[in-house]
């Protein structure tokens, strides 16, 4: 029975234990994308999809043989990933000059896209950094759904442009989500004559314009003006199909909900320390409910011996005195 209770303990307080060990942290097996902030010690962070990002913004480190020395990262939280249809939109801080995205910081651990013709100075993050790029080299895949779920033609259909593993990631929520027709990204290069999308297709920006969701039969006529005013109205509207579509709706949501972002720095924020003081306390609970148990069925055994000792003493007086009786009763 001893042994039954030290099972029985063991088995209720392992898992309250693993967690408080692991510092109130329960691991998922998520899509996660590396960052690495140096090249000096491989310094990195993690992105993470369907993560709230947030917390302090730091910096590249000036001597990190980074493409981007001393330019500030981090910080940028889910609630404000949408951009508009301008490109150099979407930054929750360091836009100082719209007229231009060069020298911007990285709120959200990507760097933006880029365009032909070096527009608002893109070559800053043009392909002979692909090979650093968070996430890999700049690509776009098709996204198409089926007549079986959503009130489509063959006509509708968009692109997703942006880092490779976001893309491959998001394509996972595309298909479970919104029924997409699952696709490989492929290279984007906007100066290439046969690219499937141009720069006036663009008709969201998201994640501080390093992810863009387009269709062919969008042009917006004022995407090379840029705008000191990053708004809806400074653009092309989108056709009333398009505006009510459901499949663009939804590919949508999914993109601003799933879209891969810089996690907070290391360290316990408010809510890490709630969680473990709630497992602390509940190990506390646990191992009082197992000590009272314990207790309880000692006393419980204790009175059980004590009543089987009294009920076998009660039996063997009367066996005794039962010859005493009759011995009495032939005289």
């Amino acid at each position: 029975m001893h042994r039954l209770w030290v099972t029985l303990c063991l088995l209720l307080l392992s898992p309250i234990l693993l967690v408080v060990a692991g510092g109130g942290d329960i691991a998922f097996n998520k899509p996660q994308i590396r960052l690495t902030t140096t090249f000096l010690d491989f310094d990195a962070r993690i992105m993470d999809h369907w993560g709230n990002g947030g917390g302090k913004n730091g910096n590249i480190p000036r001597n990190a043989r980074h493409p981007f020395p001393g330019r500030a990262f981090g910080g940028g939280k889910r609630k404000d990933i949408r951009g508009t249809r301008a490109f150099g939109s979407g930054y929750p801080y360091g836009t100082v000059n719209r007229s231009t995205i060069a020298r911007r910081p990285f709120p959200y651990g990507v760097w933006p896209l880029y365009w032909d013709q070096n527009f608002m100075d893109a070559d800053e993050y043009g392909p002979k950094y692909d090979a650093f790029r968070p996430g890999g080299f700049v690509a776009s895949v098709p996204l198409r759904t089926t007549t079986e779920h959503f009130n489509v033609t063959d006509e509708e259909v968009y692109y997703a442009i942006g880092d490779r593993e976001s893309l491959l990631f998001l394509m996972i929520s595309f298909v479970t989500e919104c029924h997409v027709t699952p696709a490989w990204p492929s290279r984007f290069d906007p100066s290439s004559p046969n690219a499937p999308i141009k720069l006036e297709n663009v008709i969201q920006y998201f994640r501080a314009s390093s992810f863009a969701l387009a269709s062919p039969a969008y042009n917006n006529t004022f995407a090379r003006t840029p705008s000191r005013f990053d708004t809806m109205k400074n653009s092309t509207r989108l056709s009333e199909f398009m505006e009510y579509s459901p499949f663009r709706k939804c590919v949508d949501g999914v993109t601003e909900n799933a879209l891969a972002i810089m996690n907070p720095p290391p360290g316990r924020t408010e809510l890490d320390e709630f969680v473990r003081a709630l497992m602390y306390a509940g190990v506390f609970i646990v191992i009082g409910i197992l000590l009272f148990l314990a207790y309880a069925y000692r006393v419980v055994h204790h009175l059980r011996s004590r009543f089987q000792r009294w009920l076998y003493g009660d039996r063997e007086r009367v066996r005794l005195a039962r010859p005493e009786r009759e011995n009495e009763l032939l005289y």
